[in-house]
């Protein structure tokens, strides 16, 4: 029974002397790197040098999008004629001081067309017009703004109106017409797609000078 206690001391002597020895090795010997016996290699991380190779990142996932297209410039429409039955391209302008107003009567305007079976080509907005009112206190004296009015219009453009429907649509129209709202039915013409956009004096200018 000693003998065999013995043999047993002397063996975990020899196994605890063998990993002191390891231990000892791996602190002194730098080239020595074990994840799991090395002290030293807990603090010096290899994976640093590694290429990551996109780890984390997902845009490359994405589906490549075409580039955006430059937008191409607003074509005016072509003008239909007026038959015997059937009025051309008409203009039905609404404009007034109070934007919100002028909005929603437009809105209307449109949603009534499309109840009655109206075909609406367009419908946009214009650039808004300043109106500076000027006041004179005594006749011979400078004058100063005393208000300045902002003029909102918005354009429903009709095809192939109906003429036994016309007057249907303008009495509706009329009698629904809120109060500081004008309205006015016209022919459409080229000068009226012009009238859309904002003039620009000196970009125009510009132009002409490179072109020369």
């Amino acid at each position: 029974m000693n003998a065999a206690l013995r043999k047993l001391q002397v063996s975990v002597t020899q196994q605890a002397f063998a990993l002191n020895q390891a231990l000892a090795l791996c602190r002194t010997s730098p080239s020595v790197r074990h994840p799991v016996w090395c002290a030293a290699s807990v603090n010096d991380r290899q994976y640093k040098s590694m290429p990551t190779h996109g780890i984390g990142k997902w845009r490359h996932l994405l589906t490549k999008e075409a580039p955006k297209k430059k937008k191409d410039k607003q074509q005016m429409k072509q003008i239909v004629a007026a038959t015997d039955a059937a009025y051309g391209t008409l203009s039905v302008k609404v404009s007034g001081y109070d934007m919100t107003v002028v909005e929603h009567y437009s809105q209307y305007v449109h949603n009534l067309c499309n109840r009655l079976a109206i075909k609406v080509s367009e419908s946009y907005a214009l650039p808004t017009k300043t109106t500076e009112v000027m006041l004179m206190q005594e006749p011979g004296t400078k004058a100063y703004v005393d208000a300045v009015l902002k003029t909102h219009e918005r354009v429903v453009q009709l095809s192939s109106l109906d003429a036994t429907l016309c007057p249907v649509f303008m009495d509706v129209l009329l009698k629904n017409q809120p109060e500081g709202v004008q309205l006015s039915v016209k022919e459409h013409t080229e000068a009226d797609f012009h009238a859309r956009f904002k003039a620009r004096p000196e970009l125009d200018g510009l132009m002409a000078q490179i072109n020369q």
